[in-house]
């Protein structure tokens, strides 16, 4: 495909998903329906539209619509690029600029990039740092690796990827932390990946693993475990705790033996925990407002009654592990959120709730400081 010809696609696939289409199902549809299309044009459509939605109301203001045509003419004088070399209407490419896309003045302030019923619990829950991190998430998010120390050291883990071609940086937040800085699509088939040297999990999270108290001989209940990333990072930490996986939907977990065994992790599926516990750890459902960089068709689509009702959630959620932790052991609440609601807000009524329990560690991380929004409230049960 040409350039032009992935704009005019872009734009198409744009339009879908502001007419209400999820962003992955409509860039499926597009990709079954075009099979001329190469690997390299699908990840190349990916970014198009991903980028679009990160700076959906920006480039908006831009282009001088909300649709997939004026979000693309937006892209590419954010860019610096002139629409018309693009849009000739020759080929593949889309059709000329109109008159009135032609003279369109941009505002001299662009948007935020904020659902405007959103904005004031962002800045409420972020402060000084709102702007920025609301600018931050209009950006490309970077990929992390978590070194598996049962199976390499970061230098073995770094030798490894560089056989494939794959490029990382270390940072001093983590030891175990690398992040590409090249070729990050040939990851799944490189021998570090598939030997188990390294997993892929963003910073944050991986922060707030390394940061829970963990000792050899302790029971650990991973309650809402997803794909079971936390209970592998844990597992790697201390292969002489006893961890325990659990999920509502069991399908989430349906990989996680094979990734412990690729892991040398030792994880025990659980389909109704009972037991008490030494630590507990609950990632819960939540609006995913700390990850919008990888996946900004969400920023779009929640409502306020959809984060009520995740905020409902993560309260009865609380409510059922609370029992689980035994005496002097540890709830770990986890969030992929930066909204108070979600946040020191649930934690206040889990506290008053449960008055057993006291917090003995708070943490809430963003990109300027880690990787994505991640929030970590660590309380003891006294």
């Amino acid at each position: 495909m040409t350039p032009a010809a992935r704009i005019a696609a872009a734009a198409d696939i744009l339009d879908r998903i502001l007419d209400g289409t999820p962003a992955e199902a409509a860039l499926l549809r597009w990709s079954r329906a075009s099979r001329f299309a190469g690997s390299g044009d699908r990840a190349a459509l990916r970014d198009l539209v991903f980028g679009a939605l990160r700076r959906r109301d920006s480039l908006a203001a831009l282009g001088g619509a909300l649709t997939g045509r004026g979000l693309m003419i937006g892209h590419l004088r954010a860019e610096g690029l002139d629409p018309a070399t693009v849009f000739t209407g020759q080929a593949h490419a889309p059709a000329p600029l109109s008159d009135a896309e032609l003279s369109h003045e941009a505002p001299a302030t662009l948007p935020d990039d904020l659902p405007d019923w959103l904005r004031p619990a962002w800045t409420n829950a972020l402060g000084d740092d709102a702007a920025q991190i609301a600018r931050a998430m209009t950006e490309r998010a970077p990929v992390w690796l978590r070194v598996n120390p049962v199976r390499a050291t970061p230098d073995q883990a770094i030798d490894a990827l560089a056989e494939a071609g794959i490029e990382v940086a270390r940072t001093e937040l983590l030891a175990t932390a690398l992040r590409i800085t090249a070729n990050e699509r040939k990851l799944a088939q490189s021998r570090a990946y598939k030997d188990g040297l390294v997993e892929l999990q963003d910073l944050s999270p991986q922060i707030a693993c390394a940061l829970l108290p963990l000792n050899s001989g302790d029971k650990v209940l991973d309650f809402c475990a997803g794909g079971g990333g936390k209970s592998l990072a844990l597992a790697a930490r201390e292969p002489g705790a006893q961890l325990m996986a659990h999920d509502a939907s069991a399908a989430r977990l349906s990989d996680l033996p094979a990734r412990a065994a690729r892991a040398g992790a030792s994880i025990r599926v659980v389909d109704d925990p009972r037991d008490k516990v030494d630590l507990v750890v609950a990632d819960v459902p939540c609006s995913g407002s700390g990850t919008w960089r990888r996946g900004p068709d969400a920023k779009w689509r929640l409502t306020a009654d959809d984060l009520q009702g995740l905020v409902e959630t993560q309260a009865r959620i609380l409510d059922r592990v609370a029992g689980l932790v035994a005496p002097g052991g540890h709830l770990a609440y986890m969030t992929c959120s930066v909204l108070g609601a979600e946040n020191d807000d649930q934690v206040a009524g889990f506290l008053q709730r449960h008055p057993q329990f006291t917090v003995v560690m708070r943490r809430l991380m963003t990109p300027l400081d880690a990787g994505d929004g991640f929030f970590l409230a660590l309380m003891k049960c006294v």
